[in-house]
């Protein structure tokens, strides 16, 4: 049975606080958040806890946690670590329904802070209160002006519950405070903020459950290292999907480096990034490489009547910034549609004969001679249908110059009302541009940037998104029977049981004496590989037990000799099943296939490219186990080398349909198997069109089995 989710609306919409902790003190914890109340106009009871004062700032101090009356909504405790134990077995007590832990030195701390921390949390489950923290930094609601937090807020603008506003949630209190400042700084509405810190007994996913339940929260930001229930927010992420409203992820924790350091810094291990991110662009979560890219990525999400998509145009001033767009876009990969004078009559109409139609286009300086130039040519590009983003890079100059162009591109703006994104970014970072055009710009929906690169990187994040493929494959998953006995399947095993799902191999037979052998060579036909079959062997070539191109029976005799002294000099306790004789592969592409059942993420398949540089190149992707062979063959062409696909310098096209379609098999195998740990086949030939794929190698685990 899941365990209920807790009450989040206690502690993020409270109508009595108290402050554990509270202080006299200028810069004091528990002083620095009844400042932020009572500067933020709070309304609901405050209760101060002080054993050693008898008022604070007019208020009177209780002197315990046992003089709160039943029910208070949420507790700030401004306390040392060694006392915190202690007084959320008092509030449990009070029945107060939420509790924020600003102490450090938890889980993050080491096993005494573990087993404390753990003892929070059942405290908390038991008793239903909700736990932010420990070691963060509090809360915000800017709906209604309650900042529980130590740094100082001040909430000018409470308006965000009559227009669409960005939710934070961070596991760091320090980003969550540096994300909120850098989206206010723009003047972008929020509607709640969160650190999660260790996250005792609330996570992340609770948090933006109850963000997508907000009607106004139209976007979440996030700064998570560590997703502890991936299942629960990968279904968040989709219904944010479904519902319209756009989640950005920055993900700290890429290196090997930054993993390690998740682990003192929120008590938690991260996970394997690359699959992380496999399942959550699969459902719907936008990718911010930084912080400055998950405000930017954020500001056009809310700012903007429409996500950018597809059809990028960039009118820009100069021809040296329409080459370096032609870079980044190609970079990028940002889709720049192609046009000329001849498919756009409309936008040559309003050109001077010496500027070109082309996407970036270049104006050149003649809209400082002629500035109705910015008017016409913006109306023309807005109201092409081949463009769904438009990207406008103009050369700021100084205030004079910004008063010729600006005031006809804001005229532009106003006058079309486009339902599409416009994005407006100076070329010259640093200008001084009169604010009161910027803020004219946001207030008509354009976001503004100082730099035209950020602009480009923020529009591609979101229209990758817009062109992701989110249909699943609609294939039945594949229950296959198990050996009981096994936790390594041998390879003629493995494709015994993946041949029913319909993964071709090559045609052959396990033998269990050279007569045997012989015998099966015969029948497939000259020459053969001979490979050693045993759970204890899953790299067979290390111990030299596969010969392969043996043709015929006296090479075999030796073969056979061979391959079974090879495997007794390797390792002599190695036993045996027999020797899987097959014949010999065709030539064709090889090609690397993996699938594994994660145990956070669930199943996932890789395919790369084989062969001898395989390790080196690494030219792989990670593809959920749910996609269909148009999603599939979307992602093969994904590859560095997906022009050998496609037929290289005269060499045949080559069948991705039928590998495609071999990966939609294991993943229909690994969705109804969940016992199956793993499978490996390596190499995958993949044969001229028409003519399919060949798996020459299988390896499969098991996972709960005993061997």
């Amino acid at each position: 049975m899941a365990a209920q989710r807790p009450d989040i609306g206690r502690l993020l919409k409270p109508g009595s606080i108290a402050i554990v902790g509270a202080s006299a003190t200028p810069g004091a914890l528990g002083a620095s958040v009844l400042g932020n109340l009572e500067r933020n106009g709070f309304a609901g009871e405050i209760y101060l806890i002080n054993p050693k004062r008898a008022q604070i700032a007019g208020r009177p101090c209780l002197a315990s946690v046992e003089q709160l009356p039943d029910g208070v909504d949420v507790a700030v405790l401004a306390i040392p670590q060694t006392a915190v134990l202690d007084t959320i077995r008092a509030l449990a007590k009070r029945r107060v329904g939420a509790a924020i832990i600003f102490s450090a030195g938890f889980a993050e701390a080491g096993e005494q802070g573990q087993a404390e921390q753990s003892e929070i949390a059942r405290i908390a489950t038991e008793a239903g209160m909700v736990i932010e923290g420990p070691n963060c930094l509090g809360s915000i609601n800017y709906q209604q002006g309650v900042p529980l937090t130590f740094v100082q807020v001040d909430i000018r603008d409470k308006t965000c519950a009559q227009q669409p506003c960005i939710g934070v949630v961070s596991q760091s209190g320090a980003m969550m405070t540096v994300l909120c400042t850098t989206l206010s700084s723009r003047h972008l509405p929020l509607s709640y903020a969160v650190s999660t810190g260790n996250e005792a007994a609330s996570v992340a996913e609770d948090y933006v459950e109850f963000l997508l339940e907000q009607s106004h929260t139209r976007v979440i930001a996030m700064i998570v290292e560590q997703f502890r229930h991936p299942e629960r927010m990968l279904a968040a992420v989709a219904q944010a999907r479904r519902q319209g409203k756009t989640l950005v992820l920055l993900h700290p924790g890429k290196s090997s480096a930054a993993r390690a350091s998740a682990a003192t810094h929120t008590g938690v291990l991260a996970g394997d990034y690359s699959l992380m991110r496999t399942k959550m662009e699969r459902a719907g979560a936008v990718f911010a490489e930084t912080l400055e890219e998950l405000g930017d990525i954020a500001e056009i999400a809310i700012r903007c009547p429409a996500l950018p998509a597809a059809g990028v145009a960039v009118l820009g001033e100069s021809g040296a910034f329409k080459a370096l767009t032609l870079d980044w876009a190609e970079a990028l990969q940002l889709d720049l549609p192609v046009i000329s004078d001849q498919d756009s009559p409309q936008l040559r109409a309003v050109l001077p004969g010496f500027v070109g139609v082309s996407n970036p286009l270049d104006l050149t300086a003649q809209g400082l001679v002629d500035p109705d130039l910015y008017y016409r040519t913006l109306t023309a590009l807005l109201e092409d249908e081949r463009f769904s983003t438009l990207v406008i890079g103009l050369i700021q100059g100084d205030a004079v110059t910004c008063g010729i162009k600006m005031p006809p591109v804001l005229r532009a703006i106003h006058d079309l009302r486009p339902r599409k994104a416009v994005v407006l970014a100076g070329l010259d970072e640093g200008a001084a541009v009169p604010p009161e055009f910027i803020e004219q710009l946001r207030s008509l929906g354009v976001p503004y940037f100082p730099s035209t690169e950020r602009a480009l990187r923020a529009v591609q994040r979101l229209t990758a998104l817009q062109a992701r493929r989110f249909e699943s494959s609609h294939s039945e998953p594949k229950a296959l029977a198990l050996p009981a006995d096994r936790t390594v399947v041998p390879e003629y095993q493995a494709k015994q049981i993946l041949a029913q799902a319909g993964i071709p191999f090559a045609r052959g037979e396990l033998a269990t004496s050279l007569e045997q052998a012989v015998e099966t060579a015969q029948a497939l036909g000259w020459p053969v590989a001979l490979k050693a079959q045993s759970a204890q062997l899953s790299h067979k070539s290390d111990a030299g037990g596969v010969i392969l191109n043996v043709g015929d029976r006296p090479s075999l005799e030796q073969a056979w000799m061979r391959l079974h002294a090879n495997v007794a000099n390797y390792d002599g306790n190695i036993v045996l099943d027999g020797v899987l004789v097959e014949a010999m592969g065709r030539r064709g592409l090889e090609m690397i296939v993996g699938a594994r059942q994660d145990p956070q993420w669930g199943p996932v398949i890789l395919v790369g490219m084989g062969g001898v540089t395989a390790e080196i190149m690494r030219d792989v992707r990670l593809l959920d186990a749910d996609l269909s062979v148009r999603q599939v063959l979307h992602e093969l062409d994904q590859l560095q080398a997906a022009v050998l696909l496609h037929g290289y310098r005269g060499s045949p096209r080559l069948d991705r349909e039928a590998l495609a379609e071999l990966i939609v098999r294991l993943g229909q195998v690994l969705r109804g198997t969940p016992a199956i740990r793993e499978i490996d086949l390596n190499p995958v030939i993949v044969l001229p069109e028409a003519q399919g794929v060949l798996a020459l190698d299988a390896l499969m685990l098991i996972q709960g089995q005993s061997g």
